[in-house]
């Protein structure tokens, strides 16, 4: 599945990490309780080179990052609103868009919510239960172009986007579970 098409905004289309043409540094994530993790990221200037380096660093980081299916800002100590996202290969992944980085994004229409185990890097010792919307369309910007899309995916890659735009929010998945009781010890981490 790709982006739809029309109106004002495209899907991905050909953009890649490459893209960027800077390569990016490998950044230290870190945990809750910092201070980052709960506050809104600003918007930003997808064409700005600091924008363009920090969605290069995202990708590095979340690739040498085993197990990591995205990676927001906030968790690499930056407050703003980027994050990378790749669900390529996982065994929860039916509609993938590879790698891809996106900007000042929002949601635009939720469908089809469902529960669902999470995990998160900021957060290494504990999993839980969040309910999620499992179609979504989400509208943002391309690092690098500037380009506006518009991205309609399904499933775990819906769940993973949702995760990054509310680490982009200030919000961690804890935020979102029911109840304590839907809170867990990580039993291995990736």
């Amino acid at each position: 599945m790709t982006g739809e098409q029309g109106g004002a905004y495209a899907g991905l289309g050909d953009w890649t990490p490459e893209s960027l043409s800077v390569e990016g540094e490998i950044r230290a994530v870190v945990s809750a309780p910092h201070p980052v993790l709960s506050r809104a990221g600003g918007v930003v200037d997808p064409t700005s080179e600091e924008t363009v380096r920090l969605a290069a660093d995202l990708v590095a980081t979340m690739r040498v990052s085993p197990g990591c299916v995205g990676l927001a800002a906030p968790q690499i100590g930056v407050g703003a609103q980027v994050f990378a996202v790749d669900v390529t290969g996982h065994p929860k992944a039916v509609t993938v868009h590879g790698t891809f980085v996106l900007c000042n994004a929002r949601v635009v229409e939720a469908t089809r919510w469902k529960p669902g185990r999470e995990g998160c890097m900021s957060v290494p010792d504990l999993t839980g239960d969040v309910k999620r919307a499992s179609r979504l369309v989400v509208e943002g910007d391309l690092p690098g172009s500037g380009e506006s899309v518009r991205l309609v995916t399904d499933g775990f890659e819906a769940r993973a986007l949702q995760h990054e735009i509310d680490h982009c929010a200030g919000l961690l998945f804890l935020d979102r579970v029911a109840s304590a009781h839907a809170v867990y010890q990580r039993k291995v981490y990736l």
